[in-house]
């Protein structure tokens, strides 16, 4: 141990940071396991005819707590599962196929109690969900993907310490095993020569710590959270996929016919219409209804000025370049300059940008002001709208007349379906003018 323990240090005290050294650390660890006097191997005194000899321990006793402390039949047991399960999606590869095999020799003595395991796991998984079921036997893959690498692949459960350990002292020379001096650059068959590199100037540093900075401050969410949005927006827009709920009165790509078109178009929206705008304020604004709607209210609470500036600018991205210097002052005079008839209220930070903007006009010279009243409206006055009586109020007219017009619809089928199976005779020549007429309209 303490040989080993020499090995760890370089010949100027530093920590051996070798690849061979993390082999030899991992191997002291499982030796001082060994001998651990509650839990390491069973070391006792074997007495012979005339002496005694103290401290042995057999070869049995070594593999039987190999098997025991390090699992070793793991990747036996999940071998064995994978020949239990779907053929064409989880079958062995070569090496797999000569590691299950090699497994099975090695604990032939318990193989039934490993098999019995894998059985076992199998049947706990086929009572999952499939899709779960997937994700276990991608995730188990995986580990032992890591784990148990493809022959002469990179093991990348070790850290690579040659790499590092080369980019810090590119000509650093080590004593190997074997007591020679030997360069890992020139004796490594894995690693090719790499250029020397300079350590990092204090800017760089600077701009390094900067970096992790930012990316402690980021903003994450968890897998589980993004599954309940993606959950809730499908539910919200469910009745609006035409691939999912067929629309009414029909799909125009299928039926040709352009009802449904025209509907989305009127001025005259429905009741799907309408309760869409309740989504979220783009909703709103998209629609020309919703947008006229959102603005009258704003009006009715004289704050239609935030909703005017926000579409001026949205009318400017989409002018024509020549027309963008004079359009950009005009809305600046109306909204922003001082004493202006419908000023908006900006903070600080935002006027100061829009006010070094207009000084080189184009179609996004708004852009931080535009955000800025956008926000407001969607945290303040656009909620006010969705709980306003008028917004409630023309929802619940419009859901009573498709109610209406459902009922009429359904009782014109009824009728006309009726109409089909009465079966129209010949009027008689002397029948009645007015049964006439009714049998014809048969």
């Amino acid at each position: 141990m303490a040989q080993g323990n020499n090995y760890g240090q370089s010949s100027n005290g530093v920590a051996d940071e070798s690849p061979n050294m993390l082999v030899y650390r991992k191997m002291e660890d499982v030796i001082a396991r060994m001998q651990d006097e509650k839990n390491g191997i069973p070391i006792r005194t074997v007495k012979s005819f005339l002496s005694k000899i103290p401290s042995v321990f057999s070869g049995s006793d070594i593999v039987q707590w190999l098997t025991k402390n390090l699992s070793i039949e793991d990747p036996a047991v999940y071998l064995c599962k994978r020949t239990m399960q779907n053929k064409a999606r989880l079958e062995l590869a070569d090496y797999e196929a000569e590691s299950l095999a090699r497994l099975q020799r090695a604990f032939a003595r318990k193989w039934e109690f490993i098999f019995m395991q894998a059985e076992a796991q199998a049947k706990v998984d086929k009572k999952r969900d499939k899709i779960e079921r997937k994700i276990l036997d991608s995730q188990e893959r995986a580990f032992w993907d890591v784990h148990r690498p493809v022959p002469g692949c990179v093991n990348t459960t070790e850290v690579d310490i040659k790499k590092s350990s080369r980019m810090r002292n590119p000509h650093k020379t080590r004593k190997s095993v074997y007591g020679l001096q030997n360069d890992i650059r020139s004796h490594s068959p894995t690693h090719t020569p790499v250029p020397e590199t300079k350590p990092p100037t204090e800017d760089e540093l600077h701009r390094e710590i900067k970096h992790w900075q930012m990316q402690l401050d980021r903003h994450r969410l968890k897998m589980s959270k993004v599954a309940e949005s993606l959950l809730a927006y499908t539910e919200q827009y469910l009745e609006y996929d035409p691939f999912l709920v067929p629309p009414d009165p029909s799909n125009p790509w299928i039926s040709d016919d352009t009802t449904f078109w025209e509907l989305e178009a009127s001025k005259e929206p429905g009741q799907q219409r309408v309760k869409r705008w309740g989504f979220g304020m783009d909703e709103a604004l998209k629609d020309p209804v919703g947008r006229e709607q959102f603005l009258k209210f704003l009006e009715s609470e004289f704050s239609s000025e935030n909703l005017r500036f926000w579409l001026a600018v949205e009318d400017l991205k989409k002018r024509p370049i020549r027309e963008v210097p004079a359009r950009v002052q005009e809305i600046w005079q109306e909204f922003l300059a001082p004493g202006a008839p419908s000023a908006i209220n900006l903070d600080s930070k935002s006027y100061d940008k829009t006010t070094q903007n207009v000084k080189d006009p184009g179609r996004y010279t708004f852009e931080d002001a535009q955000e800025h009243i956008y926000k407001l409206m969607k945290s303040d006055s656009y909620p006010r709208f969705i709980r306003s009586s008028a917004y409630q109020e023309l929802l619940q007219a419009k859901k009573k007349l498709e109610n209406t017009l459902d009922r009429r619809t359904s009782f014109e089928k009824f009728t006309r379906n009726v109409g089909r199976n009465i079966p129209i005779f010949p009027c008689h020549k002397n029948c009645t003018p007015t049964l006439r007429a009714s049998t014809n309209l048969l």
